[in-house]
């Protein structure tokens, strides 16, 4: 084994700092602890405490601590809630290991700021702005908004709009990938009605297929497992398709929920439960070998 691919030389950002691969323990690697959808706060019929909120992630993380757990991925991304303080006080608090993301998606989650530059006529941002964007939260840190910068982000995620890919999807899609190459990142994308043309897009841009994590692939699973990229699942039955296939390698395993949701209704996350998810005799190569891989910086 190479340097560069010893598990406990590679590391990891999470929202304290880097930390080693091969220290992550038992990955929860494509969740969403926080979500809240953009401009919930203001609605008139929710209210956001903070204090429940943290209580409620430090109750889910800690039984996930207590299970076997060590590492919770949350790919949220930029404004949908993303908060690095919170998060940095939960891992502290709980002891897990969080790695936050960066990136953004589908179109129709991003604000009119980033759809209509000054153009004539308008058109999306260029797949190089977001880029630019994904890529200083990774080697400057994350925005906290109007305040500062926090840790570095650990991974760009996007998504393409389910009914097929617009312009300012694949804007999205190039501009992750650009950013997981230049900083050594893993991509995770959410992919629309094509899962393996928006996987592509992405592998076009020059990303390794064994940098890119799939989410939501549906009947496409097996397919890009054979491109050679990770697949998330979320149905022990899956699992056991692409295991069966001779595809463990490249099966990543999450709980498929949401531990908060504010402002829509979302399936609720059991961390915990994940641990158990599985058969005993792919545990440690789907929920800590396989994460590993993926998300060690490349080039740290």
């Amino acid at each position: 084994m190479t340097e560069k691919s010893n598990p406990n030389r590679d590391t990891v950002n999470t929202v304290l700092g880097p930390v080693p691969a091969g220290d992550l323990g038992v990955v929860a690697v494509h969740e969403g602890l926080l979500s809240v959808v953009p401009g919930a706060e203001y609605a008139f019929d929710i209210t956001i405490d903070r204090a429940v909120i943290f209580e409620t992630l430090e109750r889910k993380l800690t039984e996930f601590r207590e299970a076997g757990g060590g590492t919770v991925v949350d790919t949220t991304g930029m404004f949908h809630g993303r908060d690095v303080r919170l998060y940095e006080a939960l891992s502290r608090s709980t002891g897990v290991h969080i790695v936050a993301s960066t990136g953004m998606g589908p179109e129709s989650n991003l604000g009119g700021y980033f759809l209509t530059p000054q153009t004539n006529p308008p058109t999306p941002w260029p797949a190089e702005k977001f880029a630019d964007l994904f890529g200083r939260e990774v080697a400057e840190g994350m925005v906290v908004p109007r305040v500062e910068r926090r840790g570095a982000a650990g991974m760009v995620v996007t998504a393409t709009t389910p009914e097929g890919r617009t312009p300012t999807d694949e804007s999205l899609l190039r501009g992750a990938a650009r950013a997981a190459a230049t900083t050594g990142v893993p991509v995770s994308i959410r992919p629309g009605a094509d899962a393996l043309a928006d996987l592509a897009i992405v592998l076009e841009e020059g990303v390794a297929a064994d940098r890119v994590a799939v989410a939501g692939a549906g009947d496409d699973a097996l397919k890009i497992a054979e491109q050679g990229a990770f697949v998330v699942l979320t149905d022990v039955e899956e699992v056991d398709r692409l295991v069966e296939a001779g595809h463990a390698g490249r099966v990543l395993f999450a709980t498929g929920g949401v531990a908060v949701s504010i402002g829509e209704e979302a399936p609720a996350a059991s961390y915990a439960g994940l641990v158990a998810g599985l058969p005993a005799d792919v545990t440690d190569q789907i929920l800590i070998a396989n994460p590993a891989a993926l998300l060690a910086v490349k080039g740290a």
